[in-house]
């Protein structure tokens, strides 16, 4: 009987991070050269912000990666709050709502696996 417990347990935790897997997948995708670019575009960000957020999103990308594939959700957590609060930081405030939309609208397109911008 402790066994089934322990193993709905498991398999309870490992379907909350799975579902949780789209929205860190969006953070992945930022690293990539081509998605930050396109998002740096539709915010519309000057110089000093682009050189900033790129380095950001690289970091970002990179970490939640490694987070994601060591079902790490503490991890992949401080990474989006790591991401948001330095995007705040260095966006104006309208800029940080295109973000957030930007986001937001790939997790709700997150189930194909791309972000509008990808098309």
């Amino acid at each position: 009987m402790k066994k089934i417990l322990v193993v709905v347990m498991f398999m309870s935790a490992v379907s909350a991070f799975a579902e949780k897997t789209v929205a860190y997948n969006a953070f992945c995708k930022l690293g990539d050269k081509t998605v930050s670019s396109q998002v740096l575009k539709y915010v519309d960000a000057n110089k000093e912000q682009i050189a900033f957020l790129e380095h950001v999103f690289s970091v970002t990308g990179e970490e939640m990666k490694i987070a994601v594939m060591k079902r790490s959700e503490e991890t992949a957590q401080n990474i989006m709050k790591y991401n948001l609060y330095n995007a705040k930081c260095m966006l104006t405030e309208e800029q940080y709502r295109k973000y957030l939309v930007f986001l937001n609208v790939y997790l709700e397109n997150g189930s194909t696996g791309e972000l509008y911008a990808d098309r």
